[in-house]
């Protein structure tokens, strides 16, 4: 009910009246008035007249169950959040819930992560009440062959997404992360738990810098936050709903689909690599060529000096320009 309050608040540029929020609701007028003094106790200016009713003054950036509720319109992603104040990862809570039989559409969200985790065992910083720190259970029926493009689904979806949100484009740097002026603005990390030659979960690990106004020396030259690109600081609430819906739409589509030829071109229109020059980084066979966007798999199309075209799975790509890599 509190998540109900909340969506009608932010609907209703006047005063609702505590008969009407009762109406509505099916409850009685002290329910709702004991809800609208919990809501201003977690930060929400709620302006209360007498023979009026409530208006939203302020949000604030609360990032809770209820406002995240009221944030998020999907049918599938949100059907149930849990919230922590702090947490070693997002990733190791979402997996730990999906082993107990949590949901496809369960989200993990915290304020601040004291072990984050990127790609490839690197540490992700995650300081309190600037950032998105979420991971979304899924339960896709797809062969774990296919669990990689899931990645590239979200990178997608939380690129629209935060253009949708803050009007910021956020192009992709395959294969998981997302970069703004050449610094890295958001990490992606999958992980996936199999049984014999069936998924039994997929989890996707977002975090995304949105209100950091400095970073840490070591990572002041190739990190970002959207804040800092827009001069202004943002409601990671309104943030996290846009990039569900556009996560949910793509996801949705590939569920039919079973490959990634439907968002080849809206990707590629947000690939920071097309056309430039890359590094292949593999122990078996480094070499470098010029990027020419994936295939239907997901795959990096890498076009060699000799004119040969790769296909790159696995491996670490180096894009020269993009956040020090050379």
């Amino acid at each position: 009910m509190k998540s109900e309050i909340i969506r009608l608040l932010k609907s209703s540029r006047d005063f609702l009246s505590g008969q009407d929020l009762s109406r509505q609701l099916g409850v009685s007028r002290t329910a709702v008035w004991k809800i609208i003094k919990q809501l201003q106790s977690e930060g929400y200016r709620i302006e209360a007249v007498q023979n009026r009713g409530y208006r939203l003054v302020e949000s604030g950036d609360v990032m809770t169950a209820p406002e995240l509720k009221s944030c998020i319109t999907g049918n599938l992603i949100g059907r149930d959040i849990i919230c922590f104040e702090k947490t070693d990862s997002t990733n190791a809570r979402a997996k730990h819930l999906a082993e107990e039989g949590a949901g496809e559409g369960t989200l993990v969200v915290a304020e601040s992560q004291n072990a984050g985790k990127g790609r490839r065992g690197r540490r992700w910083t995650s300081p309190p009440g600037t950032g998105i720190w979420m991971s979304l259970i899924l339960r896709p029926d797809i062969p774990p062959s296919k669990a990689s493009m899931l990645t590239l689904v979200a990178a997608l979806g939380v690129s629209e997404g935060i253009e949708k949100a803050a009007g910021i484009r956020a192009e992709i740097k395959w294969p998981n992360d997302l970069v703004i002026n050449g610094k890295k603005i958001c990490g992606i990390l999958t992980e996936m738990s199999t049984e014999l030659d069936s998924i039994q979960y997929v989890v996707v690990g977002i975090g995304i810098n949105v209100n950091m106004e400095q970073f840490p020396e070591e990572l002041s030259s190739t990190a970002t936050s959207l804040c800092l690109e827009s001069g202004q600081r943002l409601s990671r609430g309104q943030i996290l709903g846009a990039v569900a819906r556009s996560f949910e739409h793509y996801y949705s589509e590939f569920l039919g689909k079973k490959d990634l030829a439907f968002l080849q071109k809206p990707y590629e229109e947000r690939l920071a690599n097309l056309g430039r020059p890359v590094t292949v980084m593999d122990p078996a066979d480094s070499y470098s060529g010029i990027c020419r966007g994936i295939d239907r798999e997901g795959e990096l199309l890498v076009e060699r000096e000799d004119g040969r075209l790769c296909r790159v799975l696995s491996g670490e790509v180096s894009v020269r320009g993009i956040y020090g890599y050379v």
